[in-house]
């Protein structure tokens, strides 16, 4: 299928300096050489007349030393100190949607603590009929479920505002992760309290903080909280990182990050939103008329092509090439995902891996070929809610040049002749 749009042109384009974009500099690769025969299949090596590792050298499994450069990231001038800073999921580097914990982004304002299970207590309190503690134990005997999301920072894209920045889907689009968590509802333990949740909760909240020192208190109404949040002891069937929150955390599915509380010791019953620092003077939308909207906690439609891309260069030369990405919504499912290889004049639909789960990253593949030439590639993302996601002009109508949060902007890449490709921004 094919639309039309208005003319493209590139326009700012900037590189990330340092080993981060090291990547970018790789070009297109030639097919093998014909002067003589392959001798890696010709002749015996090394691993085919020696023995390898024993069962007993790698306890807990780690990637092989050869892929030791997919590793989370840091932008250095994003953040004045790392113990109040981000990292980025090398997402360029990844295929299907289950994010790795090792390699899953992780957020801290106050730097990542160890708390022993056996420490751990979780408290409800506030509009209850009785205040409980629970420990990890008591956690532990509650009937437990399974759920695949995405933890998407609202800050993710934050820095592409003004004009393309920084270059590599790891560092516009990486502050996501899509793991299997494991837990108890929340619902359960409100209701282990005595709330009545058949009562009328129109005007109520839960107030929810963590242990570590900035505590990062959020305020989430009483019908989200009901519907699907979790108390998480578990991801991709293993024991929370300490970075992700060890041993218990909040997910909040297909809301904002800074509400997917880590280490969580408290939940409050209120009777309003508590509106702490977290949720007035950060995480709110600036709009254009430099007024702020509060309250966007759900992550609208979104994707991003993540191979080719600025880390992912095409090194294959003219030929079959496979352009994957990753699509996700905090309101539902994604139904569809169309790529333009010329900066949205047409538009390919694209094949999903599977059928979009709901708040869980969706696979998405275009499988083509490319004649050497220049590419601009753009991914368009579609919910069933029939939510579209929009080009940045149409989110600098609303928003401006100056905000931060909740950028879903489509994303363009510039694939040059040479098979690299930069971030760029089209008009």
């Amino acid at each position: 299928m094919t639309d039309d749009t208005k003319d493209f042109a590139p326009s700012r384009r900037q590189f990330l300096s340092g080993a981060a974009a090291a990547g970018a500099g790789a070009v297109a690769g030639t097919a093998a050489s014909a002067a003589g025969p392959d001798p890696l299949i010709t002749e015996k090596q090394p691993w085919a007349q020696e023995l390898g590792a024993g069962v007993d050298e790698t306890p807990y499994g780690l990637p092989i030393k050869y892929e030791s450069d997919v590793v989370r990231r840091n932008v250095e001038w994003l953040t004045a100190d790392p113990i109040s800073s981000i990292n980025f999921t090398p997402i360029h580097a990844l295929d299907g949607t289950i994010t790795p914990q090792g390699c899953a982004f992780e957020r801290h304002h106050s730097g990542a603590i160890e708390l022993r299970k056996e420490d751990y207590r979780l408290m409800i309190n506030g509009l209850v009929d009785k205040p409980l503690i629970f420990t990890y134990d008591d956690l532990e005997r509650f009937p437990r479920e399974n759920h695949v999301y995405f933890c998407e920072c609202a800050a993710n894209t934050g820095m592409e505002w003004a004009g393309a920045q920084l270059n590599g889907a790891q560092f516009t689009h990486g502050m996501v992760h899509n793991m299997e968590y494991t837990g108890v509802t929340l619902r359960t333990l409100l209701e282990e309290a005595g709330l009545d949740t058949a009562g009328d909760l129109k005007d109520k909240w839960v107030y929810v903080e963590g242990a570590d020192a900035s505590s990062n208190g959020r305020s989430i109404p009483m019908e989200k909280a009901l519907d699907d949040c979790l108390v998480a002891f578990k991801a991709n069937g293993e024991a929370l990182r300490m970075e992700h929150g060890y041993p218990v955390r909040l997910v909040v599915p297909g809301w904002e990050g800074n509400m997917w509380v880590k280490w969580l010791r408290r939940i409050e019953v209120t009777d309003h939103a508590v509106e702490s620092r977290e949720e007035t003077s950060k995480y709110t939308d600036t709009l254009e008329d430099g007024t702020s909207r509060k309250w966007t906690w759900a992550m609208d439609a979104k994707s991003v092509i993540t191979s080719p891309s600025p880390q992912m260069p095409i090194k294959h030369g003219k030929g079959p090439l496979v352009i994957t990405g990753l699509a996700w919504t905090g309101r539902g499912a994604i139904t569809r995902v169309d790529v333009s290889k010329d900066g949205g004049k047409t538009w390919e639909t694209a094949r999903l891996a599977k059928p979009g789960e709901k708040m869980a990253l969706t696979r998405f593949y275009l499988d083509t070929t490319w004649d050497g030439e220049e590419m601009l590639l753009q991914s368009r993302a579609m919910d069933d809610t029939g939510y579209v996601q929009p080009t940045k002009a149409q989110l600098r109508e609303v928003r401006g040049e100056n905000s931060i949060y909740h950028n879903n902007c489509i994303q363009t890449w510039w694939v040059n002749k040479d098979g690299e490709a930069e971030n760029v921004e089209v008009s």
